[in-house]
């Protein structure tokens, strides 16, 4: 087994996704085999990733199928074994291994983590092989002591595995000293034990400042500074994992092309819009509930959604389907991805119950289409064409349903071989359950030239990949990354491959 070193946070959205990520790619950089793990992630953003062993492929996280990125290795369902899926208030489908096991509510999966913790222990022992080092990311916060007994994603995990954790502190919400001296003081001896140190992120200005802040943290806890990492920008160049932070997308700089996108209760893969969201040409915004689709926008977006029934619902409570008709109106563009696809249709069926409790919806009409929700889930990576625009696309499908009427004579892609998608007869509106659309650089320019928009396409992966390499140095110059790394050697793991490679 590997080396292996876990970064847990005092609260969430703290930052240890973007920490991680730097930290693979800085390891990678440094000649280590290196891997990502979290036991338990809670996102609707996830991607598609191999299950080692079988044909299929399965679910994990978006942020594991970045971070794998960063380690340069394929994604493995292993680095992510136990997915939630909100598609309610109160609860989730659960992904186990990449499959979906079930639906819970909060209550009852509280009561599922024992037999869950096999699996994560399972998929721990198999993402370290052939591995130097394996960089692991906690869920919420060690703090969250009520939830300790049962807990599979924080101190639960690392006493188990026995692997040495760091903190992460966010000092930009405030109060960062009083929460790591608070994570301090409520954790029990036995995860205290397991702290080997922790990282301040996000400082804005002169980090000497903070000086007497570190002496503060030190005299309380006794735990060991690993440095404070300073503002990242880049990180707002790589795919988001969570969607508290569409709050901070809701408004941006006014460009030539606006693309609105509702804010949907149960939005899902909305990284789908990156690639736009960094074009210099194109404003994206999020638009929250309780505010209006934006009259000056040329396209709207209705993204994915985990589900499409109680979305449909919401997006009528804010009033987002007498704007569409008045976007639609002005000549504007409508597009929908898989949940959204399924929205612009005429009608949405879950006979079965998928969503929650069986149930027919009306959809919004702009696409003379019908969808029923089926219980087999398309899960896997693809390779398509653009039919319109005859172009290669690369992407992934995850969704329920079959679509089938009469605008499907007009698709949008062929995936691998197989028609997708449909289209109005005008040509406005069109949708298909193709996510990572707007990820083909070459499609992303044709399409940005309908709204006369000349010289869009530049290379997004690359400007992921320079982002990461970015956020590597950075770390490197202002954590004591030797130390770090070093402390994943009290794991108590051994690994011949790693035998020499802590010297520096």
């Amino acid at each position: 087994m590997a080396h292996a070193i876990m970064l847990q946070g005092t609260g969430s959205d703290v930052g240890k996704t973007v920490l991680v990520a730097g930290l693979c790619r800085a390891a990678r950089k440094r000649g280590l085999k290196v891997r990502p793990f979290k036991p338990q992630n809670m996102s609707n953003n996830a991607a598609v990733a191999a299950i080692p062993g079988e044909a299929g492929e399965g679910e994990i996280g978006r942020a594991q199928w970045l971070q794998a990125l960063a380690c340069g290795v394929e994604p493995t369902v292993h680095m992510n074994p136990v997915l939630l899926k909100p598609q309610s208030d109160i609860g989730s489908q659960i992904v186990v291994q990449g499959k979906v096991a079930g639906a819970a509510a909060a209550r009852d999966y509280q009561a599922l983590k024992g037999r869950l913790m096999d699996a994560v222990m399972d998929s721990w022992a198999r993402v370290g092989e052939g591995a130097d080092l394996v960089i692991v990311e906690g869920a919420g916060s060690p703090a969250e002591i009520n939830l300790r007994a049962r807990d599979i994603a924080n101190m639960g995990f690392a006493t188990r595995a026995d692997v040495p954790v760091v903190l992460v502190g966010d000092i930009d919400r405030g109060g960062v000293i009083a929460a790591l001296a608070g994570t301090h003081l409520i954790l029990s001896e036995e995860d205290r034990r397991m702290v080997a140190g922790y990282i301040i992120n996000k400082f804005r200005g002169d980090v000497s400042l903070f000086d007497d802040g570190i002496a503060a943290i030190g005299r309380f806890t006794g735990w060991r500074s690993f440095g404070t990492v300073p503002w990242l920008s880049e990180a707002a160049r790589l795919p988001s994992e969570d969607s508290v932070v569409l709050e901070r997308l809701a408004g941006g700089t006014a460009r030539p092309l606006k693309v609105a996108v509702p804010m949907l209760p149960r939005i899902a893969n909305f990284d789908d819009l990156d690639p736009l969201r960094a074009e210099p040409l194109v404003e994206v915004v999020f638009v929250p509930p309780g505010s209006r689709l934006p009259a000056d926008a040329g396209l709207v977006v209705i993204p994915g959604s985990k589900s499409t029934i109680g979305d449909l619902a919401a997006f009528r409570q804010n009033g987002w389907d007498s704007d569409l008709i008045a976007h639609r109106r002005r000549g504007g563009r409508i597009v929908g991805l898989c949940g959204g696809y399924q929205m612009l249709g005429r009608r949405v069926g879950d006979p079965h119950g998928l969503e929650g409790g069986a149930a027919t919806a009306e959809g919004l009409g702009h696409l003379d289409v019908e969808t029923v929700m089926e219980p087999e889930k398309s899960v896997r990576n693809v390779h398509a064409r653009s039919i319109h625009h005859d172009v290669p696309l690369t992407g992934y499908e995850i969704h329920l349903g079959r679509t089938e009427g009469a605008d499907c004579l007009r698709p949008v892609v062929e995936i691998d071989g197989r028609a997708d998608g449909a289209t109005s007869p005008d040509g406005k509106v069109f949708g298909t359950y193709l996510h990572g659309l707007f990820g083909s650089d070459p499609f992303r320019a044709r399409f940005l030239e309908e709204f006369g928009i000349v010289g869009g396409g530049a290379d997004y992966r690359a400007g992921v990949e320079a982002a990461l390499d970015a956020i590597a140095d950075h770390l490197e110059t202002h954590l004591d990354c030797d130390a770090l790394f070093a402390a994943a050697r009290s794991a108590g793991l051994d690994s011949p491959a790693a035998s020499n490679i802590w010297q520096y």
